[in-house]
Order: C-alpha cells, then structure tokens, then sequence
C-alpha cells in the first residue's frame, strides 16, 4: 500500500480531529469504561490485559523492552506512545517560545510566574497533609492541569470568559507542562546509564545540525526520534523526555514564506488553461504541462508549511482520538472495594486538596502579588471571579497527573498497587471538583465584566 493510499485510509479519522469536543468525551468514556471494569467480575481479566507483553522483532532487534524484558501493555502505553504526546507537547512549547505567549520576557513573565505558584502551592499541601514515606514520592502529583479539559469548559462558557483569560490559561498550561517534564526528569527516572545517554546527545545534535542545514522531510525527526527514545529507554532517564528534547530540534520556519507562496501560487493559477482539461461524464484529463504545474504547486504548499506545524496537526489526531484515550482506559481503572476513611485521609486527601485547594490559591495569589507589585502587566479583561475561575480550572489534573501517578507509586513493592489506586482517587476528585466550581464561578460572570473588570492591581 503506498503513502498516498495510507493518506487516504486515515483522512476520516484525522477529520474528526477537529471536533475537540468529542475527542474529550472520547476521554471521558474510556475512563469511566476503565473504572466500570475494574469494579466488575472482569477486573482480573482488565488487569490481566495490563501486563501483557507488547513484543515487536525486526531480526533480532527488539524494539520495545525494559533491559531485556518485553514491555506490558501498560509500560508500553506509559513510555512509548505517551513518549508521542509529550513529543506534541514540546512543539507546542517551542511554537510558544518562538511566537506565542512566552517569546519575549514581557510576555512570558505573566504565565511564568502564575505557573509557579501553581506548581509551588500544591506541593505544598500535598506535603502538608501527607508527608511519610513512601507517600512523599507523590508529592509533585497534584502539580499538573490537563489544559485540554480546562480550555473545553472554558470554551463552553463562551463570552463569559475574556479572550485574555484564554490566553492566559494556555500558557499557564504550556509553562506548567514544561515544569511537569522537568519533575519527571529529575525526580522520576532510574539509575543513569550514562554511554545511551551520550549517544542519545549525539543523535539530538546531528537532528539539531540537520534542522539548521536545511533538512524539512519529517521522516528525518521520525526516525531520529525513535532512536533517542529507544536510547533513553536504555540510559535510566524516563523516555517520555526524549519526545520534548527531539521537539526542540525540529524546525520551525518554512522553506518558502507565505508572501512567496502566494506570489508563486497567482503565476500558476495564470498558467492553467482549464480550457484544455478534457471532460467526460467520468472522469477529468489533464495535460503533461498542466500535471506538472499542479505538481509545482503540490510541491510548495508542502513547502510552506514548517515541519514543527506539518508534525504536529499530523499527529494531533491520533494523541487526541486514540493515545489520551488508550492511556486513560490502562490508567484510570480505580478500584473501589476495601477502602477505608483512614487510607482516603492520607494520599487522595492530599491530592484533591493539592488541585482544589493548592492550584486555585497558588496561581491566583501569585497573579495578584505580581499585579499589585506592577512586575507584570495586567491585560485587558481580568477581573476577580473571572480570574479565580480561571485559576480552578487549573486544578483539573487527569491526565499529566495520573501519568505521574504511575512513576510515582506503580514500581514500588508490595504497597505500589495501593498507593496508585489511592492515588487514582485523588486526581478524580480534585479534577472533578475543581472542573465544577472553576464552570459555577466562571458562569456568574457577566459578558459585560469580562470586557470592562476593574483592574485588579488597583487597590479597592
């Protein structure tokens, strides 16, 4: 089958891409298809699906173990496919270095400094409320916002919710992605080995050199990819990191601008002869000249379009139609039976009260502080309720905090599966609850208060 039968076999499914709404109740239903079936008679079979081995030969060549052992099917939905949504995420985050909300100090500062209050704070009621070991280990859980949920409940509000807010709350998200992949780097990866480490560098340096000498094809980053990611695999560092590192090394700029493009795409549309096209009832043919230059302008749309952007919308529809979904179905199943009011006191306490409590308080404060000491400059639109809305929002975790969930406590012995499940709880009840009261407030806003809110570093 070639590339161009390929295309077409997944242009449905890449169209349905484009309504996000569905791709979160996609979301939705395989976790709550998760928690239904890990709750049933057919929980052993559930889980007898997670530990599968995932086993792929090219010779002998095995492309996805664990020092030497086959991946299960949940290591492999944890480290190799999430590997691709945080590859997504690092584009998402070079574009907004580049020429988005963080590329320049001034505009960068706003997210920034809400970002880290939102991710200072909730470590700080985590550790507050549960603070023993091996409980600590999930400290940096409640960190998190999984930016898809908070933007579809946000954009569901509609004008009740200024543009700025929007904007505000994406980068946030962008910052506290960056912030989340750090933790994951420094705090949850396994003894280094250090040679997969330097050839992984190597392999980054020669994907950066290709990018600055010209190299668009995205094959180049595909494959170049996978085999840092299989590097990392062996070096210790968790792999999912090798996606954001093998994103900043893919380029950003075209190789024809746009102004370019459209000068180019006029003279051909001016060489066309529709005249010459010969019609029947089924079917159209073209002459060699008009195939070539239609060739011609095949060629340069391609070439207008940067291989960050052309990777990215080619892989969104798959991250959001099948990876979050996968991951959230070998994720999210909770388990029920034999909790006890003193285990929900320790661990989900924390964790909810590290969203709800610590996310809202932390980058509302923080936006505040920074307000009213003019470091920062308040856009247009902010007011008091809009902006802790926006701030609970941030207290929807899900996703990123269930994958730190399972670095956290999944490896551990005999209290691992425990720890997890409880853990489970906690990012269910703090996404849910911050998810509801950031909708209630932010829907008591007036159209009018979100174009004409005072200031809020004016002193009332």
């Amino acid at each position: 089958m070639g590339q161009n039968s390929l295309l077409a076999l997944f242009r449905p499914f890449r169209r349905l891409s484009s309504q996000k709404p569905n791709a979160n109740k996609i979301l939705f239903l395989m976790t709550l298809l998760a928690i239904v079936i890990a709750n049933s008679p057919w929980a052993a079979a559930y889980q007898a699906l997670l530990d599968y081995p995932v086993q792929l030969h090219i010779g002998h060549l095995s492309l996805f173990t664990h020092h030497g052992e086959p991946m299960t099917l949940l290591e492999f939905v944890n480290d190799a496919l999430m590997a691709l949504f945080f590859f997504v995420i690092g584009l998402e985050i070079k574009q907004e270095v580049l020429i988005g909300e963080l590329s320049s100090v001034k505009k960068a500062m706003l997210p920034v400094f809400a970002a880290l209050g939102g991710m200072v704070f909730p470590v700080l009621v985590y550790v507050l409320l549960c603070n023993g070991s091996p409980e600590i280990r999930g400290a940096a859980i409640p960190m998190s916002t999984d930016i898809a949920f908070a933007l579809a409940i946000v954009t569901a509000l509609g004008k009740r919710v200024p543009f700025g807010l929007k904007i505000f709350l994406t980068a946030l998200a962008v910052v506290d992605d960056l912030g989340g992949i750090v933790v994951i780097a420094l705090f949850y990866s396994d003894g280094i080995s250090w040679m997969p480490l330097f050839i992984s560098a190597a392999v980054l340096v020669a994907l950066f050199a290709g990018g600055r000498l010209g190299i668009k094809r995205t094959l180049f980053y595909y494959i170049g990819g996978f085999i840092v990611w299989m590097l990392f695999v062996e070096s210790g560092i968790h792999p999912t990191i090798a996606g954001v590192l093998v994103a900043f090394t893919v380029p950003a700029r075209p190789d024809i601008d746009l102004e370019e493009f459209t000068v180019d795409m006029k003279k051909y549309v001016d060489m066309l002869d529709f005249k010459e096209v010969q019609h029947t009832e089924n079917a159209a043919i073209l002459t060699s000249s008009q195939i070539k230059i239609l060739n011609h302008i095949h060629r340069e749309t391609n070439c207008s379009i940067s291989p960050l952007q052309s990777i990215a919308d080619g892989l969104h529809p798959y991250i959001y139609l099948f990876i979050l979904p996968v991951f959230a179905f070998v994720n999210a199943g909770v388990t029920f039976g034999g909790i006890d009011l003193s285990a929900l006191m320790g661990v989900p306490l924390a964790i909810m009260a590290g969203l709800v409590i610590g996310k809202s308080c932390g980058i509302y404060l923080f936006t505040i502080l920074f307000f009213r000491l003019r470091i920062v400059v308040q856009p247009p639109g902010f007011t008091r309720r809009s902006l802790f809305g926006v701030s609970m929002l941030g207290g929807i975790g899900f996703t990123v905090a269930l994958f730190i969930s399972n670095l956290a406590f999944a490896s551990l012995p005999d209290v691992g599966p425990e720890l997890l499940n409880q853990a489970k709880l906690g990012v269910f009840a703090g996404s849910i609850v911050s998810g509801v009261l950031g909708y209630l407030i932010l829907s008591k806003c007036k159209e009018s208060e979100s174009t004409e809110g005072k200031q809020l570093s004016s002193k009332e």
